[in-house]
């Protein structure tokens, strides 16, 4: 049998291509090997977009058409909806009762995002103890793999905290030690070098308009030691050469050679980028078109996904119950 694992995604806004390259690519090519289930992480959304739900729902289908135009099959994955289960927060409850709040205070990403993101009010009791809500979404599926890049790793060892606590409160081996799978992944800087974040405005995303790409594109930042064209670039140094590695690989050779020698400006350089991701978004844009006209089809397809979610969440979550002596 394969192994399972789970994954997720908030629906805060449009998906970019950060996304693509650092976890759909990944996710399609898991589709063969494991028996995946793929979730649309609205709670945790919430978590952070509490104040502004307005787009929730719009998310949420623009999202899950990005998924499939990419490439996840329904067919060979458990595509759902994370309310939709209501074992989530049955477990989420019962792993608040037993998590240290030290354990949630320490979590790397909840400091940063504290500190970074100054548009939104995160000083809540749901955002300090999102932890646990993702460990009930790994658990609740005993996953035995979770794809992660290394700096999740942290929020992984966190859920295996949680569950090797419970484990050892009720001396019973409900929940195993979900490990983490380390796909290889490619990783893409914002237009402003910083990380690619909805929550920093620096992405291009999947659905853009072409007009955009190529406004956004003209706006990143280059390489900071060429000032003027007759000076020799440095493509090591700049971001829109990442860009080229990722999404045109069979010209980055050739653009760099003419990015040392001068022979190319950082105007010129960008305006055949902004075309190349024009055309490479074109044919997944296009998938994403049809899927969103029938609303209705890819509502009944979360419908079937989260009916199967539901089936292996009940019995863990009466699993867990039972051990708490719960009626």
């Amino acid at each position: 049998m394969k192994k399972r694992i789970l994954s997720g995604m908030r629906p805060t806004g449009p998906l970019h291509i950060g996304h693509l390259v650092g976890a759909l690519n990944n996710w399609i090519k898991l589709q063969d090997e494991y028996e995946c289930f793929f979730m649309v992480a609205d709670w945790h959304a919430l978590m952070s977009e509490y104040e502004k739900p307005a787009s929730l729902k719009e998310n949420i289908l623009s999202n899950v058409a990005d998924w499939l135009a990419c490439g996840i099959s329904p067919r060979n994955s458990t595509v759902f909806i994370q309310s939709h289960v209501k074992e989530h927060l049955e477990l989420y409850m019962l792993f608040s009762f037993i998590t240290p709040l030290g354990w949630l205070e320490r979590c790397p990403t909840y400091k940063e995002q504290l500190r970074e993101v100054k548009n939104r009010d995160l000083s809540t009791y749901a955002f300090l103890g999102y932890p646990v809500l993702q460990a009930a979404d790994i658990l609740l599926y005993k996953a035995e793999a979770v794809p992660v890049g290394e700096d999740q790793l942290p929020h992984l060892e966190l859920a295996r905290e949680i569950g090797r606590r419970f484990n050892s409160l009720y001396k019973i081996g409900v929940f195993p030690e979900a490990q983490a799978l380390l796909t290889k992944s490619s990783r893409i800087l914002g237009l402003d070098g910083r990380k690619m974040s909805k929550s920093y405005d620096n992405f291009i995303a999947i659905s853009e308009k072409p007009e955009d790409i190529r406004r956004k594109i003209q706006g990143m930042f280059t390489d900071p030691l060429r000032v003027k064209l007759t000076d020799p670039g440095h493509p090591d140094k700049c971001n829109v050469h990442s860009y080229y590695a990722l999404f045109a690989p069979e010209r980055k050779k050739e653009i760099d050679e003419l990015c040392r020698n001068a022979k190319v400006g950082c105007t010129s350089c960008k305006r055949e980028l902004a075309e190349i991701l024009v055309k490479f978004l074109e044919p997944i844009q296009e998938k994403r078109q049809e899927l969103l006209k029938d609303k209705k089809g890819l509502l009944e397809m979360l419908g079937q996904g989260s009916e199967k979610a539901s089936a292996v969440a009940r019995k863990t979550v009466n699993e867990a119950k039972e051990v708490l002596n719960l009626m």
